[in-house]
């Protein structure tokens, strides 16, 4: 084939080819070939190519010598690596390595976004390319430090130390011809802007299957047993919905006298994540999340830790400012504190501050009330979480994770499965976030509604949900603990949790066997494989693993060691029906209040769910 090559400057610039639009027509094609076709050339080096003498000069491509084909699921995973570094999704991206095989020793979030980006990053000239090997030397000695840092390792151990458990294959050619394009670009002189360029190819392969409805696809309903003639029938309205692209994807559970009759899921996890919505899957729920904590506190009621007619101030002193003294529990759970608009203006000052538990404890307790306590119900949206933390921590001398644990995820066995502030490495089961325009439309018609605070009206909430899916989306707000707004749940847990509510504090019987994976058979913090391997080693690193293992992230230690308060088999009805196990036992309460859980476990919040 008659051409030009590549790397014959004096040709190229005397028949008035365009050297940057060459580039771009090369790292196109790769781009369809990679996650498109599924099919690639592995060799792009300038000796690879040449370029038409003729007008409009486009790249030949020769050698299909070193050529590597990919399975359409590793296409998905490479696609969302790709779009998680455009986006900055630091959960999408731990979840393409979790799909493709690539498993990290330690939780590195940061560091794994800023090793990825360096190959999607714009390609910089020959004459800039020195100063950015610079650049890129510095930032990796910058990830050496935080590495050394958080596996308490010497330097010398730390250049031994490799943070990638296991590298497949595919990505090993793929990272190779990333490369080589990028060499290419340097070669003739051309700033490439990957993430423009790739973009439309990778989204298109995860569009393609996001796409495909129940019309389409057999699978997109999970294909788990039918519980009940009513889940049946659900399915069907499931099935229509899907069909007319109302559901992206979608978790329904329910409980009916201490029996699952409903445990169905169905679509895909989020807008450019295609995998089927499992029954373990991870949801944001938002302000169903005020239901959990507010039973965490009346479960310290029913523990005699509490009082509902106890002044806040008397359990947590720091809270006795700015004429907060009065406050009581029970005003925090009746929304009628005076502290509904307390610390909404996060959202204008800094909203990842959302995420700094002990700063927000710290401006919660320093907050002055806009009325009396008692003489004004208003929700109190996002300040509800914090007034109920920071009792919950005060009165029972342990953190809120470890309560959250001990009152509701373990006995029930919901472990995995229920969380305020997710741990790291259950990022592979999460579901994203996305605005529905047509929801979103309709928001601009509802009318001010009395019962919610100045800076909770229709209007604010029009604003917060054009930001709400990009923030919540986010690595350490998803890991931070913020108890009126982040829990992370599957249906059955969610729905296990409230079936024991209703049934005064009854654990119901095991969860139903056709539900798979069975529910309780995830660890509730994942280990990573340093902690696994590090029995297996010898000396001083494998004492540094291991210590390194045990420190504290958002409230959560990698290794938490619990009692259990329930045994194996305890955790439902005996055959005779009068052995029941408890949530807590009511003759336990030490409390004088009025009210009498756990009949009003969680009542404050239950009717109003279907209002957040």
């Amino acid at each position: 084939m008659d051409g030009i090559r590549l790397n014959d400057f004096e040709s190229l610039e005397a028949c008035g080819a365009n050297k940057q639009k060459i580039v771009e027509e090369i790292t196109r094609a790769f781009a369809h070939q990679i996650y498109v076709d599924g099919f690639f050339n592995g060799d792009p080096h300038p000796g690879n190519f040449l370029v038409s003498k003729e007008p409009p000069h486009r790249p030949i491509l020769l050698d299909f010598g070193l050529t590597k084909r990919i399975s359409s699921s590793m296409k998905q995973s490479l696609a969302k690596m790709f779009l998680a570094t455009a986006e900055g999704d630091h959960v999408a991206l731990l979840s393409s390595f979790s799909e493709m095989g690539l498993k990290l020793r330690l939780d590195f979030p940061e560091q794994a976004m800023d090793f990825i980006s360096v190959f999607f990053r714009t390609s910089t000239s020959a004459s800039e390319a020195a100063e950015y090997a610079k650049s890129l030397g510095e930032q990796r000695a910058r990830n050496m430090k935080v590495l050394q840092e958080k596996m308490n390792l010497s330097q010398k151990e730390v250049k031994r130390f490799n943070p990638i458990d296991a590298f497949p294959g595919d990505m090993v050619i793929f990272s190779r011809v990333i490369g080589l394009l990028r060499g290419l670009s340097t070669t003739l002189d051309a700033r490439i802007v990957y993430h423009d360029i790739m973009r439309p190819f990778a989204e298109s392969v995860l569009q393609e299957k996001i796409a495909k409805g129940p019309s389409e696809n057999a699978q997109w309903i999970n294909d788990t047993p039918v519980h009940s003639d009513v889940e049946a029938k659900l399915r069907q309205i499931l099935v229509e919905l899907g069909n007319d692209d109302k559901i992206l994807g979608i978790q329904v559970c329910a409980y009916k006298d201490g029996e699952v009759i409903i445990d169905t899921a169905a679509g895909v996890l989020g807008r450019y994540d295609p995998r089927p919505v499992q029954p373990d899957s991870l949801f944001p729920v938002f302000s169903v999340t005020k239901g959990i904590t507010a039973g965490m506190l009346h479960w310290l009621v029913d523990k005699g830790k509490l009082n509902l007619n106890e002044n806040i101030a008397d359990i947590w002193p720091e809270f006795g400012t700015n004429g907060k003294n009065l406050i009581k529990v029970h005003h925090v759970l009746n929304h009628t504190s005076g502290l509904q608009n307390a610390l909404a203006n996060l959202r204008e000052e800094n909203p990842l501050l959302m995420a700094d538990w002990d700063e927000c404890l710290k401006r919660i307790a320093m907050s002055a009330p806009e009325t009396e306590p008692g003489q004004e119900q208003l929700y109190h949206y996002l300040s509800f979480g914090w007034l109920c933390g920071g009792i919950i921590e005060h009165a029972s001398g342990k953190k809120f994770q470890e309560i959250l644990e001990e009152a509701i995820v373990r006995p029930l066995n919901i472990g995995g499965e229920l969380y305020i502030g997710i741990p790291p490495g259950v990022e592979s089961r999460l579901a994203s976030l996305t605005v529905d325009k047509e929801d979103f439309s309709k928001l601009s018609k509802i009318a001010s509604r009395p019962e919610l605070p100045s800076t909770f009206q229709p209007e604010n909430i029009s604003q917060l949900v054009t930001v709400v899916p990009a923030l919540f989306n986010m690595l350490n707000v998803r890991r931070a603990i913020i108890p009126s707004a982040n829990g992370h749940c599957s249906a059955r847990a969610l729905a296990r949790y409230y079936a024991a509510l209703v049934d005064g504090g009854l654990v119901p019987p095991p969860h139903s066997s056709l539900s798979k994976p069975p529910l309780g058979t995830h660890p509730h913090i994942p280990k990573f494989p340093s902690e696994i391997t590090s029995k297996k080693q010898k000396g001083k690193k494998s004492k540094a693993v291991g210590s390194a293992s045990k420190k504290k992230g958002n409230g959560y230690e990698l290794k938490m060691n619990h009692s259990k308060d329930f045994k194996d088999g305890d955790n439902g009805r005996e055959s005779n029906g009068d052995g029941y196990t408890r949530l807590a036992n009511d003759s336990t309460s030490g409390s004088s209040s009025d009210a009498s859980p756990p009949k009003g476990f969680a009542a404050s919040e239950n009717s109003r769910q279907n209002n957040s």
